[in-house]
């Protein structure tokens, strides 16, 4: 799955609604409600890590997961790691995210998370390549149609070049009424480090489309990706656009 927050935030969110959706249905059913923690994991397999654009597995395949723990007063922690190219991005084999913070509804049909995220290489090599960033997102939601508006924000750190990074985004999404079949569109914008441009300003973007495998914890996406980049030639390209599909599964 293609996200902003590295596919963190919106792993949280659903454990959220999950949680909620569950309580209701035992409620329904006239049976004990669920206790006030939620638990859920997700794996996935993908042709490439694209985080904004970027490609961080050097074209190749990378696995990925994690697990959050969701209160139902909104309050979430969580981790998730995936797989690296080591030649090509330079920080390591693997990388491990840990965040928490609180989503949930605000009104009808509009929906809030904040919270901090780090990003961890454990096994990278000398230098400072952890960091930390802070997010935020709105979603509104009518019908078939969900739209997200986010922002992410790096304060100066050693690990950034003591510089800091902005990120704006925001995502799409459309679900096709008696199908298990969503569009996904995404834009976001970057300003500071973390880009391949020489200015520090980028823009990213996707589009694409996600199904639930029926009966089944399972979900595949499709999705083309690309970013804006300002590569030497003979250099590795890491925003050249792709293709990108990924099977996941949630628990």
């Amino acid at each position: 799955m293609l996200t902003s927050i590295r596919g963190l935030t919106a792993a949280s969110l659903a454990a959220i609604a999950a949680f909620s959706s569950t309580t209701a249905l035992a409620q329904d059913e006239d049976t004990d409600p669920p206790g006030p923690v939620e638990v859920s994991a997700n794996v996935a397999i993908t042709s490439e890590y694209r985080f904004r654009g970027v490609d961080l597995s050097g074209g190749e395949i990378a696995i990925q997961g994690g697990f959050d723990v969701a209160h139902e007063s909104g309050f979430y922690v969580g981790t998730w790691a995936s797989s690296l190219d080591e030649q090509t991005v330079g920080y390591g084999s693997t990388e491990l995210d840990i965040y928490g913070g609180w989503g949930g509804d605000l009104t009808d049909g509009l929906s809030a998370d904040v919270g901090v995220i780090g990003y961890l290489y454990p096994d990278a090599g000398p230098g400072d390549f952890d960091y930390i960033e802070l997010y935020g997102s709105l979603t509104f939601g009518l019908g078939p149609v969900e739209a997200t508006t986010g922002v992410a924000y790096a304060p100066s750190q050693d690990s950034l070049g003591n510089t800091d990074n902005l990120y704006l985004y925001t995502d799409l999404g459309i679900s096709i009424p008696d199908t298990p079949l969503s569009i996904t569109g995404h834009l976001g914008y970057t300003d500071g480090f973390l880009t391949f441009t020489n200015d520090g300003k980028a823009f990213d973007w996707s589009i694409g489309a996600e199904a639930a495998i029926g009966g089944t914890p399972l979900s595949i996406g499709a999705a083309y990706v690309g970013a804006e980049g300002d590569i030497a030639a003979g250099a590795y390209d890491f925003v050249d656009d792709a293709f990108v599909v990924t099977l996941s599964a949630s628990f």
